[in-house]
């Protein structure tokens, strides 16, 4: 596209990845041919839309699809809906970005721990919303479509249960919250990101445990484990799998700095 039109970035090169293991029809979809590329080659259609500035950068517009970044993943908030209309005490649902997190509106009897147990049991974790809003009735345009705009706010999310840490993991991680989140008592149940936590402080998350712990904890466990209990039990993983790797000099000379 000339400079200044809006069209689709789309991603090239030797890194490209080959395509969605197990979904031929979304590779075909997403994965095209190269028209400027050698024989062969492909483009990845990111399904961003982009325009190029005068001075070669580009600027983000927007989405083409219905995609959204909820901390740091990409969501399609449709796939959060079908999981939710096939639960049977759900008659109409509708999915949005709320910030941070991801809020569920859904009209039937079924209450929200239900559902959240539900689509923990089918759905990766950053797919499960943290906020619920329960309503009569979905509102509508003029055309019959659900109106976004007239839906309620939600409010700031679940309330969980409070069990103060029971171990020296779980000290730790509620300590860097409470820290971070400006939080004076975090329980084990609590969830970051349900407590304001976002993807900025997560990163502080993982480096604070990085330097406390001496291992490397990758941010994505962060989001993987968003709970004090969940956080707490997979960095004692790291640093289990990370000792069970060390050689036996290795391990002498960590005895000896101990001495």
């Amino acid at each position: 596209m000339p400079p200044g039109f809006p069209g689709e970035l789309c991603l090239g090169g030797e890194g490209l990845a080959r395509g969605y293991p197990g979904h031929p029809g979304l590779t075909a979809e997403r994965f095209v041919p190269d028209p400027y590329g050698p024989p062969g080659s492909r483009l990845y259609r990111t399904g961003d839309r982009v325009r190029r500035r005068p001075d070669g950068t580009l600027e983000f517009l927007g989405r083409f699809d219905a995609q959204v970044k909820v901390r740091g993943f990409r969501v399609e908030p449709g796939e959060v809906e079908t999981a939710l209309l096939a639960h049977p005490g759900v008659r109409q649902a509708v999915v949005t970005a709320d910030g941070e997190r991801l809020a569920a509106y859904v009209v039937g009897p079924a209450g929200p721990d239900e559902l959240r147990t539900s689509l923990a049991a089918t759905l990766p974790a950053h797919l499960v919303p943290t906020a619920w809003v329960s309503l009569a009735e979905l509102p509508l345009t003029i055309t019959g479509k659900v109106d976004v705009a007239a839906l309620p706010a939600p409010g700031p999310g679940p309330v969980a249960e409070f069990v103060p840490p029971r171990t020296d993991a779980e000290v730790l991680v509620a300590g860097i919250w409470g820290e971070l989140l400006g939080v004076e008592a975090v329980g084990v149940n609590d969830d970051f990101f349900a407590l304001g936590g976002h993807s900025l402080l997560a990163t502080r998350v993982a480096a604070l445990l990085r330097n406390a712990l001496d291992t490397e904890v990758p941010i994505r466990t962060v989001f993987d484990h968003p709970t004090v209990a969940g956080l707490a039990a997979a960095v004692e993983r790291l640093v289990i799998e990370e000792l069970a790797a060390l050689t036996d000099a290795e391990v002498a000379d960590l005895l000896e700095v101990g001495e």
